[in-house]
This record gives structure tokens, sequence and C-alpha cells, in this order.
């Protein structure tokens, strides 16, 4: 694995971020960031009355707004949506911000992508040729969501993996996973980001507490924490999928 970046530490601490996508992943990081301290701000397709709920449980720190008020919102913009999602996203809004995605290609879900299925990009360089001018930058996507409260705060801390291309922004976002209660590691480029794609031996089954009973049913295991150094040895053992086969 080579990583031609160096994430220096940013001088201004994180306030605020934005979150488009109010799924499991996206409202979980809501969760997480607001017991953290940080304000946030957070849009979804459906509009800001369809997240009413969510904004009262997570209470005064947080409000409900258009995807490009959200977009414009915080010290960077965490991307909880479909790669089909993309095309109704703000895309001139995150020009120039700090964007960490959290998503995966799912063929069954996003259709058949020949730039992935025939290996010519990684999931998140192709999210960052859709958002250009963004500063795209991968985390909590190798993760289940019930693993990501459930692991929080974890002894030993859990890792997770960080992967970009502009030091300053995989600084950042490594400085948010930290605030949630995570251990970041530099994981590499984005061109590397296949490292802790589906099947790819970085993935979801190693915070398993039981890998057997995960294929059973992945809802009912509890986790398991992964130290910073076991997770650097995954990432970079991983293999890289034969993504054309992928059927989930």
């Amino acid at each position: 694995m080579t990583d031609t970046t160096t994430p220096t530490p940013t001088t201004t601490p994180l306030t605020s971020i934005g979150v488009i996508g109010s799924g499991d992943i996206g409202s979980g990081l809501a969760r997480l960031a607001v017991a953290a301290g940080l304000d946030v701000v957070v849009a979804n397709s459906r509009g800001p009355e369809s997240l009413a709920g969510l904004v009262e449980e997570l209470g005064p720190r947080a409000r409900a707004a258009a995807p490009r008020e959200a977009a414009e919102a915080g010290d960077l913009v965490v991307l909880a949506v479909p790669l089909g999602a993309y095309a109704a996203l703000p895309v001139d809004a995150l020009a120039d911000r700090v964007v960490l995605s959290t998503g995966n290609y799912y063929p069954h879900r996003d259709g058949r992508i020949a730039e992935l299925d025939s290996l010519e990009l990684a999931t998140a360089e192709l999210e960052q040729r859709l958002l250009p001018g963004a500063l795209v930058v991968k985390a909590f996507n190798g993760i289940l969501a019930h693993h990501i409260p459930a692991l929080t705060g974890s002894t030993p801390r859990t890792a997770l993996a960080v992967q970009g291309d502009d030091a300053t922004a995989k600084a950042r976002v490594m400085e948010l996973v930290d605030l949630l209660g995570f251990e970041p590691v530099d994981a590499g480029s984005l061109a590397e980001s296949w490292r802790t794609e589906p099947e790819s031996g970085a993935y979801t089954p190693i915070y398993a507490a039981d890998a057997a009973a995960l294929a059973v049913d992945h809802l009912a295991d509890p986790g398991a924490p992964v130290t910073a150094e076991r997770l650097r040895e995954l990432v970079a053992a991983s293999h890289r999928a034969d993504v054309a086969a992928r059927q989930f």
C-alpha cells in the first residue's frame, strides 16, 4: 500500500458538520456528532419536514435543511447517499468543501457502472469525478451501520480507515473520526480505496464479534473492536474484489 499524502493538522477545531442523507449511516453519524458537541445540519431528498423526528431526537444542536444548505454548512460535509443520488446533489455548493463519503457500490441498488465493474476506478475515484471541485475523503464505508454506535469509544479503541488525496482534507476527516470515538488510520489515496470496499478483506466482517454468526444474522452481531495495528495489517493484505461479479 502506497500513500503519497501526509495528513497535516488543521488549525481550527471542528465545531459543526453538514450531513446529506438520513439513513442508518447519516443519522447515526449525526447522533455521534451531537454527542461530541458538534452542531449538525441534516438534509435528505424528502425535505426538512421529513426530518422533524430525527431533529427532535438530536436536540438543539441539530436542525433540518435542504441539501444545498447542508452542503454549505459546517466545517465539512458527510455524504451518506447512494451513487444514484449523486445526480441530484448541489455539486456547485460542494466545490472546495471537504466531503466525507461513506458509500459503496452495490449493483443491485445502483445499477451496473462500467468504470467500477472494469476496475478502471475505485468507487471513491468515481465519486470524486462526480463531484468536481470537492475534496472527497472516504471513511465509515467499511463498517456496518449498527456497529458504529456499538463500537464508538470502545476499549481498545476501534480503528477506521480514512482515504483521500488531499492531505488537509484527510486530516480534517481524521479529526472527525477521532471526535466521534474511533481511531483514524490513514489508509492511502482514493485510488487505493478499493482496499476497504466490499469483499476486499478489510470490509465490514472484520468488525464482527462472530464472523459465522454475522453471515447468518448481521444485525444480531454486537461488533468487536479492531485496533489500529490490526487494521493496518488488514488494509495492507487486502485484495481487489471482482467487482463485475458482485450481485449485492
